[in-house]
């Protein structure tokens, strides 16, 4: 890996990426507290360097924003980021849903912005969705696939459209899922195993809603302006979001 790799945000997606660069170059992650960071040094080990102070990742040549897939916290994260890195810094985000060209905006400098989609688990899933902003560069467009080549990825450049192509169609026949179970009273795990073994899918569809998370899932479902089942919004309100929290469609054990 050719460059520097900063990454700020701590979450499951920032930690997955960062394991998995670190295995081809240097990776500073940046953390918004003491505890977050507690938690992150337990998740991408020895390899990467965790900081809490955002200016630490000044002297990288690339910085992923990796946060909560929210427009407003994005667009101030990039923001602050802009004032902090040095001109020739590219910016990307990990968004799966949101407006390229807004957060491009909002880094202050679109012509060195990308939109590096990674999936989760990111060690083990090839895909990158990438997507740039008008004005961005030649340079900019070969450093960003470069980066997911050294990073052993599949980059697949996409349109600025909500949800780019994975998210804009899977989400609908997700929540297709979830619909089923609300107007016939199934059990979650009798429509899984329909999926996997009659479609062939790794993994059903409402035991996918709880790997992704169910407020993750209902953020995405929003922003690409897909009907997110009531029983979604349900899950939710009681604190259910999938396995992060040991019980969504189903219980897990939390060891």
């Amino acid at each position: 890996m050719n460059e520097r790799l900063g990454i700020a945000g701590s979450g499951t997606i920032a930690c997955g990426l960062a394991r998995t660069a670190a295995q081809h170059g240097e990776v500073v992650l940046w953390a918004r507290s003491d505890a977050s960071a507690e938690r992150a040094r337990g998740k991408v080990g020895d390899g990467v360097k965790v900081v809490t102070d955002l200016s630490e990742l000044a002297n990288a040549t690339i910085v992923v924003e990796s946060i909560v897939e929210e427009l407003d916290a994005k667009r101030a994260l990039l923001g602050e980021l802009a004032g902090l890195l040095p001109e020739e810094t590219i910016l990307a985000s990990t968004t799966s849903s949101l407006s390229v060209a807004d957060l491009a905006a909002a880094s202050g400098r679109p012509e060195r912005f990308a939109a590096l989609h990674v999936f989760n688990p990111v060690e083990k899933m090839k895909l990158v969705e990438l997507c740039f902003p008008a004005e961005a560069t030649e340079e900019t467009r070969k450093r960003i696939t470069a980066l997911c080549e050294a990073l052993e990825k599949t980059a697949v450049e996409v349109p600025d459209t909500a949800g780019f192509v994975v998210n804009r169609l899977l989400f609908p026949y997700l929540f297709d899922a979830v619909r089923l179970l609300e107007e016939t009273g199934l059990d979650p795990k009798a429509v899984d195993t329909c999926m996997t073994l009659g479609a062939g899918h790794p993994m059903g569809p409402l035991k996918l809603l709880d790997f992704v998370g169910l407020d993750v899932s209902a953020a995405i479902g929003d922003s690409i302006g897909a009907e997110v089942p009531r029983r979604v919004r349900e899950l939710i309100d009681q604190g259910r979001l999938g396995r992060k929290t040991g019980a969504g469609f189903y219980d897990y054990d939390k060891k």
